[in-house]
């Protein structure tokens, strides 16, 4: 049996988890998850306060560039903004220390990289930790690096193989996105597990905000829009919970996950709310919830 390997912790600062104040404090703690469609800037400008941090997602169908864009033109008016710059995506070395060059530039210190959904890659990258070390050897650019957790299975890979990946991953990065979670109890169990075996970096829990359900279904239906949209694909039985009546509750979840989310073992460093672009409907959503908890 061979040793186990010590925890390698994380040289970047790392985001303080939550361990107090409990569901409010997971919603004042939150970052939004956008598209790059054409009218999302217009959108986030409108509605996102500017101290809830912006991810943009990245479409194998459109490429980085719609993604670095709007990455640059947000950072531009003041937000902190984590584009995603997923691996299959990058088309070698020279192109991506062209993109380090363009968000450094931009003031941006912050970036999410996935494996990413191109098929076939777009160069050499086909996997999230090549990216990350070469990220090293160009000096460590940016002061924080998300990689990707799955509460519930990647459709792709096993379930024990994400732990192990994430592992291999944590000396590079300094925080986990989880994706869509629809089950408290999975969650809980997922969160307990990755703790388990080593995995020190926070957590920032993937919740799909108040989508209408129109709009979820009219969004899946194009392939390429985004990753989050795109992984919803390959799960058709979360589109059953969306289209029942009363099927899925952003607060139910979170209020029935709190408890675990708030556990100073969980490491939760706040909520990554899947906007799917309603992104007026995400912040009314949030500050109500938040009123009513506060009053």
């Amino acid at each position: 049996m061979s040793a186990a390997r010590p925890t390698p912790y994380p040289e970047r600062p790392v985001p303080a988890p939550v361990t107090g104040g409990g569901l409010a404090e997971l919603l004042r703690r939150v970052r939004y998850e956008v598209l790059p469609a054409k009218a999302t800037e217009d959108k986030v400008l409108a509605h996102v306060p500017a101290d809830v941090p912006v991810t943009v997602t990245a479409s194998p169908a459109k490429g980085l560039g719609p993604t670095l864009d709007l990455a640059t033109r947000l950072a531009g008016h003041g937000y902190r903004v984590v584009p995603h710059v997923p691996a299959r995506q990058i088309a070698g070395a020279g192109h991506l220390a062209e993109i380090v060059d363009r968000l450094v530039a931009a003031g941006i210190e912050d970036v999410f990289v996935p494996a990413g959904d191109a098929d076939p890659p777009a160069g050499t990258y086909d996997a999230a930790l090549p990216v990350l070390r070469r990220l090293g050897e160009l000096g460590s650019p940016f002061a924080h690096v998300g990689i990707t957790g799955y509460p519930e299975s990647h459709p792709l890979i096993d379930d024990d193989v994400t732990v192990r990946a994430m592992w291999d991953k944590q000396p590079h990065a300094s925080y986990i996105v989880s994706n869509l979670c629809f089950d408290p109890a999975t969650l809980r169990r997922w969160l307990a597990q990755v703790r388990r075996r080593g995995i020190v970096l926070p957590v920032h829990v993937g919740v799909a905000g108040p989508v209408e359900r129109a709009k979820l279904l009219s969004m899946a239906t194009k392939i390429g829009v985004g990753e989050s949209a795109k992984f919803l694909t390959r799960h058709p039985s979360w589109f059953l919970r969306f289209a029942a009546p009363g099927g899925y509750s952003p607060q139910r979840l979170l209020r029935r996950s709190a408890p675990a989310l708030a556990a100073p073992g969980s490491a939760v460093a706040g909520l990554h709310l899947f906007t799917f672009n309603q992104i007026a409907e995400t912040e009314r959503w949030r500050r109500a919830l938040l009123e009513r908890l506060d009053g």
